[in-house]
């Protein structure tokens, strides 16, 4: 199994809807409408890809994208973004997320300069929660009923790692920057 993070392309449409098709909760925490190919071009042309304020990739195995992890809210006055992750379920409980997490907070920390990463998951969601504690996120508390996932809303538990906390002994996962010239 070859696992790297690389930007999202519009190319991976097919593979975006087949997820949300895969797992319909999350095609509720993306938006309605992301099951047809169209729709996933047009949510990768939008939200995918890299701009000032956020850093995407697609989680591939053999070259598919079967996940995401990303950097948003890039805020360079206190050096914060806040990340975000999901896996499709039939590639869950293999480590690819909590590996990708760990693998872009090197990136935000090392790269990009940040100092600190806040994210947030339904506190319904433990499987969520144990992927941010292996990617040495610590829990900060709860938010009530801070989601709103189309009527029903969710208490969310904060989680956030700073560039000073210790790294956790986590497999990183390869970045191939898609983008880059041939030879480079």
């Amino acid at each position: 199994m070859n696992v790297t993070l690389s930007p999202w392309s519009i190319s991976d449409a097919d593979a975006l809807a087949a997820a949300v098709g895969e797992s319909p909760e999350l095609g509720v925490q993306l938006g309605e409408g992301v099951e047809s190919p169209t729709a996933a071009r047009g949510y990768i042309e939008q939200y995918l890809t890299d701009d000032e304020g956020t850093v995407a990739f697609a989680i591939r195995v053999d070259g598919v994208a079967v996940g995401h992890v990303a950097l948003s809210h890039i805020e360079r006055r206190n050096d914060s973004a806040w990340a975000s992750y999901w896996v499709t379920a039939s590639r869950r409980r293999h480590k690819l997320a909590s590996r990708a997490l760990a693998t872009i907070a090197v990136h935000a920390f090392d790269t990009l300069g940040l100092f600190r990463l806040e994210l947030g998951h339904r506190v319904n969601n433990p499987a969520s929660c144990r992927v941010a504690t292996a990617a040495g996120f610590a829990a900060e508390g709860i938010e009530r009923a801070k989601l709103r996932y189309g009527s029903d809303r969710y208490d969310v538990e904060t989680h956030a790692r700073l560039s000073t906390d210790p790294r956790p002994s986590i497999e990183l996962i390869p970045v191939v920057d898609a983008y880059a010239p041939p030879g480079e």
